[in-house]
């Protein structure tokens, strides 16, 4: 009897301590190496890629998978959407509900224009403390039900964490649901329109950190990205590179 007592605590200390493991915040991060080579990400963990994750492509893959966090619209976005167009490239764009309620023909101009429309969640919230798949599956079907109720379109099943935080239950739980997790290999700070890098210095950066396979996370809304995008894009494109959507990203 004092066996199975002994085994059953051993059980349930070690059935927590995995919950507790598979809970615990992750902040997505990478750190970049000589220019042009590809940087390590998240320390070198591959527990992501597990759970099917996107985050950068194989060596040799001259590739650059453009993707734009996006919670509300603005003339910058506009520029980018225009740039886009004129050079037959399709982003992926993780939105809100917010730019759903105010700038509703950006987001059907981005729909009608052939870009994936993906799942940046609900409430903009901290991923990594839900615990639950039903909350988590929440926050997921709320911006897809106001994105289909203005487009008449399924939302793109592609899934990033606000900020980057999550945990291993993010990714289980996107698995469980059908969904693929997506991060980045490439970011600045871009953010804040009251604090924006130089032009020149941000186009610097970014060719300097291009390398294969990247995913660049850029926000839309942001003055210098609207002013470097294109000066960018052909100076990538001189570099050898192309430019891919996240399905040509999975399927490689």
């Amino acid at each position: 009897m004092k066996l199975i007592k002994f085994l059953t605590t051993v059980a349930l200390t070690f059935a927590f301590c995995v919950s507790a493991a598979a809970s615990q915040k992750i902040d997505w991060f990478f750190k970049s190496g000589e220019a042009n080579s590809q940087p390590v990400i998240l320390g070198g963990s591959q527990m992501p890629k597990e759970y099917g994750a996107l985050y950068m492509g194989e060596n040799g893959d001259k590739t650059v998978y453009l993707t734009f966090d996006a919670g509300y619209g603005n003339e910058n976005l506009e520029k980018i959407l225009d740039i886009l167009k004129k050079h037959n490239i399709k982003g992926a764009f993780f939105i809100l509900p917010g730019i759903i309620k105010n700038s509703p023909k950006t987001v059907l101009r981005m729909a009608n224009e052939g870009h994936l429309v993906c799942n940046h969640s609900t409430t903009h919230g901290d991923m990594s403390k839900i615990t639950n798949i039903a909350e988590f599956e929440k926050e997921l079907l709320g911006v897809e039900a106001q994105y289909k109720a203005l487009t008449g379109k399924d939302m793109e099943k592609f899934f990033r964490p606000p900020q980057g935080a999550f945990s291993e239950n993010t990714l289980k739980f996107c698995k469980e649901l059908g969904y693929t997790p997506v991060f980045w290999s490439f970011a600045y700070a871009d953010w804040d329109n009251q604090s924006q890098m130089p032009p020149k210095k941000a186009t610097e950066l970014v060719l300097s950190r291009a390398h294969d396979g990247m995913v660049m996370l850029l926000h839309p809304t942001s003055k210098t990205n609207a002013e470097i995008l294109e000066p960018v894009i052909l100076s990538l494109q001189e570099k050898g590179y192309s430019f891919g959507t996240l399905y040509d990203l999975k399927n490689a």
